[in-house]
C-alpha cells in the first residue's frame, strides 16, 4: 500500500507525477505461518525466521533494507511493515522485495533443508515505476550555511566523476532555501511566471555548461567511447551531441581548450538561454 496524506492506496505499477522531492511511504500486511514455514522448508521447529523489505532503485542504482520482523514461535500473526524513502534516494524503477528469510544457521533439520542465515523461504517482488517515461533530474533544496557552498549562492550542481555509474546516483543539483526566488521558481515550474522563466533557464544554462565542462576534462570521454544506457557518461554524451550536432567530442575539446570565455558564451548560444523568456 502506498499512503498518501494518510490514505492507504494500492501501490500503483506507474507514478507518473512523482518527482524527486516527493518521498514514499508504504505499508504491507503479511499473514505468517512460520510453524508451517518451518515444516515445508525442512527446519527444526525452533528455527529463527525473520520477514524482512529490502528497496532498489534503479535510477539512483541505490539498495537498502526497509524493515525487518523476527518471528519466533508457532503462532500465526499478521505483520505489519513498512518503508519510507526519500525521494532523493529513488529514480527509475522503483522494486519493493519482501521476503521470508532463515535468520540465524542452523546445524539441525531435514538433509535438504536451508542451513545459512538469509537463506530465502519465500519472496515477493512488486515494481513501481517512477517518473513516467521522461527522466527528471535529481535535486534537493537545502540550506546552504550547513554546507561548504558559499551561504549566497543560489544553486549547486554536484557532479561524480565515475562515467559508468547511474546517472541518478552521480548527480544532484543543490538548490539553497533561502534563496526564494530560485526556490519559487521550482516550485512554479508547472506554470512558471516570466521572472521563473528567465531563472530557470539561467539554471538549466549553468548545469549544462558544468556537465560539458566535466566530460571534456575526463581522460575517458573521447571519441568512440561507449558507455551504457542510463550511465552518467551516456548522458554527458547525449547531452553534448545534442548541443552540438555534428562536432567530434576532439573538436569540442580543442575549442574549449584553446578559450575557456569564448566557449561558455557558445554553451549559452546552444541551450539558447533566455529565447524562450
Amino acid at each position: 500500500m502506498l499512503l498518501v496524506d494518510g490514505e492507504e492506496l494500492p501501490l500503483p505499477d506507474a507514478l507518473s507525477d512523482w518527482d524527486y522531492q516527493m518521498d514514499l511511504a508504504l505499508r504491507r500486511i503479511v499473514r505468517i505461518d512460520p510453524q508451517r514455514a518451518r515444516a515445508e522448508s525442512g527446519l527444526p521447529p525452533d528455527a529463527a525466521l525473520a520477514l524482512t523489505v529490502v528497496w532498489t532503485a534503479t535510477g539512483s542504482n541505490l539498495r537498502a533494507p526497509a524493515d525487518r520482523i523476527s518471528l519466533t514461535g508457532p503462532d500465526i500473526r499478521d505483520c505489519e511493515l513498512t518503508a519510507r524513502l526519500r525521494g532523493i534516494d529513488l529514480g527509475g524503477n522503483l522494486i519493493v522485495d519482501t521476503a521470508l528469510v532463515l535468520a540465524e544457521s542452523t546445524d539441525s533439520g531435514a538433509p535438504a533443508s536451508p542451513r545459512r542465515a538469509g537463506s530465502v523461504l519465500w519472496s515477493d517482488r512488486h515494481s513501481v515505476r517512477l517518473q513516467g517515461d521522461a527522466p527528471q533530474f535529481p535535486m534537493a533544496v537545502i540550506d546552504f550555511a550547513h554546507t561548504s557552498f558559499p551561504n549566497d549562492a543560489a544553486w549547486h550542481l554536484q557532479i561524480q566523476n565515475d562515467l559508468l555509474g547511474a546517472t541518478m546516483g552521480s548527480m544532484l543539483l543543490l538548490v539553497n532555501e533561502v534563496n526564494s526566488a530560485t526556490t519559487t521558481a521550482f516550485r512554479n515550474a508547472g506554470k512558471p511566471r516570466q521572472v521563473d522563466r528567465a531563472i530557470l533557464a539561467a539554471v538549466y544554462g549553468d548545469v549544462a555548461r558544468v556537465m560539458i565542462e566535466h566530460a571534456l576534462r575526463h581522460s575517458d570521454f573521447v571519441d568512440g567511447a561507449e558507455f551504457p544506457p542510463e550511465t552518467l557518461g551516456h548522458t554527458l554524451m547525449g547531452l553534448l551531441h545534442q548541443l552540438f550536432p555534428g562536432a567530434t567530442i576532439n573538436d569540442i575539446q580543442l575549442r574549449f581548450e584553446r578559450s575557456a570565455s569564448i566557449f561558455a558564451s557558445d554553451l549559452q548560444a546552444a541551450v539558447k538561454i533566455f529565447q524562450d523568456v
